[in-house]
Parts: structure tokens; C-alpha cells; sequence
């Protein structure tokens, strides 16, 4: 009924009949056609807000490319590092792929499926690997939601068992990052050679280092080393592995590969 394109072309109609204030002269009550917004009741202005609100949703986080995430800390990498493979000389990811982050993994499912339900959509995936959420990610094209080459983990680009985007920078420049941001509040320093935890996920290990060195004030929070990362990229850039440049280039012509040719 509202076309998103043309919210200009909206006339609201108003029964003034239904409205509780005393200020209504009964005489007056009926069907009114308003053209200026300003002057429709709260109900009224209703279905225009949610016609509005989902284009804005669909504008802002869904393109008829849409590449899922699973949080804005994946996003960020993701957009500084497209930068840095532009500025070596290499191909970014491609300005048609909408970054959408949906807020962990749990949600990725469910996420998959809505978007999945509307036509000429192009979904993919780029999500943390952990043998927790084997089945959840297989359930995703087994139950035909998406194809199996256009679900990807970074673990397919670390080549280790489990990965979070974190690790495709190796776990140097990723202590580094976590030492710079959190440097205030760290009773000591996170020392590589003093992570005890065995697991692949660097970011498993930090978090138990912190358990077993608390900090100082506050808790740990990935997303804030991610934000350190994109606001001092000029001073990082030089530092940042070649290995990481890689497997990062190889999840960008991965998901590259997946757009239709123009």
C-alpha cells in the first residue's frame, strides 16, 4: 500500500470520529485526508513509521548482495582490511556486498532464513568456526536456506580446526592491538608466550589470560581492540602480517567470486 520509493505521494487518512480528545468538535468528526504529516494524530502517522522504518532497515543493513556477520566487530575488520588490499594493489571487496552484521552467531540462522524468504536476494556468509556450531552452520544449507559455496568460516582461510576473524591476523598483531587498547587496564601485559589455555581461538586464550590476570577495572570486550584497529590504521598498517594480507585477500575473492557478473 505505501511505496517505499515514493513516501511523497502518502496521503493519510485520519477518522477523526476515533479520537479520545475533547478538543474534537463532534460537528467536525468524520474522514479527513491529510497531506502534512505534522498535523495526523500518533495513530495515524503509525503505518507510515513502520513503511519508513523497514525501508530505512532494508537501505541501511540489506542489499540485494548481503554478506553476513556475526557482529560490527567483523564488520569494521572487514572494511579497513578492503582498504588496505586496495591500497596494495589488490582488489577490495566489492562496494555491491552489504555488510550485515546480526549480533553472534546464535542469530545467524534465523537471519539466513528471513532474508532467504525474499526473491533475487545474493546471501553469503563469513562467520566464526567453532566445533560447537558445526551442526547449526551444516543445518543452514542442509535445510536449503543457502548453498554450501556461499556459507564461509575464516577457519577455511586460517587453515587451523576453529577461527574467529581474529585470527586471520595471527596472534601477534592481534596481542598487539589488545595490549594498545586495554594497556591502562591490564595488570599484565598479554604476553603470547604465557597463554596457558590450548585452544586455536587466540581470542579463547586472551580471555582466559584475563580470567587468570583480572583487569584492573571494567571487562574485556572484542569489539573494542576492532575499533582500535580502524581508528589507528595509519600507524598499523605497516605492521600488519602479510600473512594476514593474504587470508584476507583470499576471503575477498572468495566472496567476490559470488556476485553476478555485471
Amino acid at each position: 500500500m505505501i511505496d517505499p520509493q515514493h513516501f511523497e505521494r502518502v496521503r493519510i487518512v485520519q477518522d477523526l470520529s476515533l479520537e479520545t480528545t475533547a478538543a474534537v468538535d463532534p460537528k467536525a468528526c468524520g474522514t479527513k485526508v491529510v497531506t502534512d504529516v505534522f498535523a495526523a494524530s500518533p495513530d495515524s502517522l503509525f503505518p507510515l513509521q513502520g513503511a519508513l522504518g523497514y525501508e530505512l532497515h532494508q537501505t541501511l543493513f540489506i542489499g540485494p548482495n548481503s554478506l553476513v556477520v556475526e557482529g560490527v566487530s567483523d564488520l569494521m575488520y572487514l572494511q579497513v582490511m578492503s582498504d588496505q588490499l586496495q591500497k596494495k594493489g589488490y582488489t577490495g571487496l566489492e562496494p555491491r556486498w552489504t555488510i550485515t552484521p546480526v549480533g553472534g552467531a546464535l542469530k545467524v540462522p534465523a537471519f539466513v532464513a528471513l532474508l532467504g524468504s525474499q526473491k533475487g536476494m545474493n546471501i553469503a556468509m563469513l562467520i566464526d568456526y567453532q566445533h560447537s556450531n558445526k551442526q547449526k552452520i551444516e543445518a543452514i544449507y542442509k535445510d536449503k536456506l543457502l548453498r554450501k559455496a556461499n556459507i564461509f568460516t575464516f577457519s577455511d582461510f586460517t587453515k587451523t580446526d576453529e577461527a574467529d576473524i581474529e585470527d586471520m591476523f595471527g596472534d601477534e598483531f592481534y596481542i598487539e592491538l589488545v595490549n594498545a587498547e586495554f594497556g591502562a587496564q591490564l595488570s599484565v601485559p598479554v604476553d603470547a608466550a604465557k597463554l596457558t589455555l590450548k585452544k586455536p581461538r587466540i581470542l579463547e586464550r586472551i580471555e582466559h589470560y584475563i580470567v587468570e590476570h583480572p583487569l584492573k577495572e571494567g571487562r574485556f570486550s572484542h569489539y573494542r581492540p576492532s575499533r582500535y584497529f580502524s581508528e589507528n590504521i595509519k600507524s598499523l598498517e605497516k605492521k600488519i602480517p602479510k600473512a594476514a594480507v593474504d587470508r584476507f585477500k583470499s576471503a575477498v575473492d572468495a566472496l567476490n567470486a559470488l556476485l553476478p557478473k555485471q
